[in-house]
């Protein structure tokens, strides 16, 4: 049934302005007010679809748990949270990296070498494939104070162009992987509404493959 209602999940800022635009040129109609909107939930109903707003990390659990069909989520949130869920397109937007740095001309501790990150699971997996072990100091936000202020080591954390390391006199030591954002779906909703998520799945694709 193609008149089937989606919910989408969707986090806010840059990461939402630019995947309704992908929407738009794949030839959904949202409404301009869409991104001016301060509400968390979004109908269009002409459309038949609606659209959650949440934090970044929450999106895949929104995902999972079937409150919402499909999503958009970071590459970044997927490998730390490990939900269940099918990630079904690269949508090739928000372009970033997650790299480890520090203070130039500094080592890792010898005794017990401490990394500050907002990704506790990425960070302690890639010490580990290096043979290194580490203390892994869970952060949530300005994640660069950490080795200024002598609480760690190291860090690992999102780079988009580099500036803020540099404003903060950090050097990047080693890039972990390339990070974009991904249309997500709950298995089930794959399932029960599938022709729907394919139709999306097939005219996101020709948007991004003809870009």
């Amino acid at each position: 049934m193609s008149n089937q209602s989606l919910t989408i999940a969707m986090p806010k800022g840059r990461i939402f302005e630019e995947a309704a635009d992908l929407l738009r040129k794949a030839g959904y109609k949202l409404p301009q007010e869409f991104d001016e909107s301060r509400k968390l939930i979004l109908e269009v109903p002409e459309e038949n679809l609606r659209f959650i707003l949440a934090k970044p990390t929450d999106v895949t659990t929104y995902v999972e748990h079937g409150v919402a069909d499909a999503g958009i989520a970071g590459k970044d949130v997927m490998l730390e949270e490990e939900r269940d869920v099918y990630e079904v397109l690269d949508l090739k937007i928000s372009a970033c990296y997650l790299a480890v740095a520090g203070l130039p001309g500094t080592g890792m501790n010898e005794v017990a070498p401490k990394v500050a990150t907002k990704y506790p699971n990425i960070a302690s997996s890639y010490f580990r494939e290096q043979g290194e072990q580490v203390e892994i100091i869970k952060l949530n936000g300005s994640i660069e104070l950490a080795p200024l202020i002598g609480l760690a080591d190291r860090i690992v954390d999102i780079v988009s162009t580099g500036q803020t390391l540099k404003e903060n006199g950090l050097a990047e030591f080693q890039h972990i992987c390339d990070i974009t954002s991904r249309l997500i779906v709950n298995p089930v909703s794959y399932r029960m509404k599938d022709q729907r998520l394919d139709d999306l799945v097939n005219r996101l694709s020709s948007i991004i493959e003809g870009n």
